[in-house]
């Protein structure tokens, strides 16, 4: 029996996207500018590729001399009507608005290196300040519920078709992009572009909530059919039932179990306190994620 009509589902829906709508949408701002920042300052001029549609923007800027803000533009938009056919209209929903904005934040911050001087000869240091700058302003983004567009798009298409982890498809996508600099740059580019990977994963994971990937929810709510309806029919994702017994009143009760994308954290955790305020729920990090849809 299912306690969500899809009235009821939609209402906790719209609750959870217009928490706190306007600070949300700041962030989202900063983020966006702060990413935007780490590309114009520390990345494009040293021709260091952070992956994704901002990194294959550095590396037709080098072969054909198009601006960097304009691929970045079309790249988006051509992945956003990828996700309309592929994804659905409600995950495409979600990436607009970073589709069309964080290209506009790229070509604002286009002059910066006109009024803040940065020595390119020192690579390492333009690439360790470039991928955290880069990552912290990722993070902010995904903190506040939304993403960049890009990439991401593709990273979920690649998952949801091919029956592989958002992880693995994300290493498949980003890595294919940072080979090819490596192939237009050179080899030590190439090493440069690993570390700034890496450096952006860290600090983007460490802004929303600890360094993994994913992250494993364990509720005990007394709402168990409304939040598990939520997490199936809002989030797309599975739910195990455990049976558990209260060690203070040992009272039986059930623990659900469900574990999701670290850019999923804050539509789950908000969705739980609108559902249930009451509810207790421990959000841990799942290293590897094996099995499953």
């Amino acid at each position: 029996m299912h306690w969500f009509n899809n009235d009821k589902l939609q209402l906790i829906k719209d609750r959870v996207e217009n928490k706190y709508k306007v600070k949300r949408y700041i962030k989202f701002c900063i983020g966006c500018f702060l990413v935007a920042l780490s590309f114009n300052l520390f990345l494009a001029p040293n021709d260091l590729v952070p992956g994704g549609v901002s990194g294959l923007s550095i590396i037709l800027n080098h072969v054909f001399n198009i601006n960097k803000s304009l691929v970045i533009l079309i790249a988006s938009l051509l992945l956003l009507v990828l996700s309309y056919i592929y994804l659905g209209q409600e995950k495409t929903r979600g990436s607009i608005l970073g589709s069309l904005l964080f290209p506009l934040f790229v070509e604002a911050t286009s002059h910066i290196t006109s009024y803040i001087n940065i020595d390119t000869s020192q690579l390492l240091l333009s690439a360790i300040f470039g991928g955290l700058l880069y990552g912290f302003g990722a993070g902010i983004i995904f903190k506040a519920g939304f993403t960049t567009g890009g990439t991401d798009i593709l990273n979920q298409i690649v998952s949801k078709y091919f029956k592989i982890g958002l992880g693995k498809s994300m290493l498949l996508c980003d890595g294919t992009i940072v080979i090819l600099s490596g192939i237009v740059f050179g080899p030590t580019k190439l090493m440069y572009s690993i570390i700034i990977l890496y450096l952006i994963s860290y600090m983007s994971d460490r802004v929303i909530l600890g360094i993994s990937d994913s992250k494993a929810f364990y509720i005990v709510t007394d709402e168990e059919s409304k939040i598990k309806d939520y997490i199936m029919k809002y989030l797309n994702h599975g739910v195990t039932v455990f049976n558990a017994k209260g060690g203070y009143k040992k009272e039986r009760e059930t623990v659900l179990l469900c574990v999701l994308p670290t850019k999923e954290y804050y539509r789950l955790k908000e969705g739980i306190k609108e559902i249930d305020p009451e509810a207790f729920f421990v959000v841990t990090d799942a290293y590897e994620v094996f099995g499953g849809e």
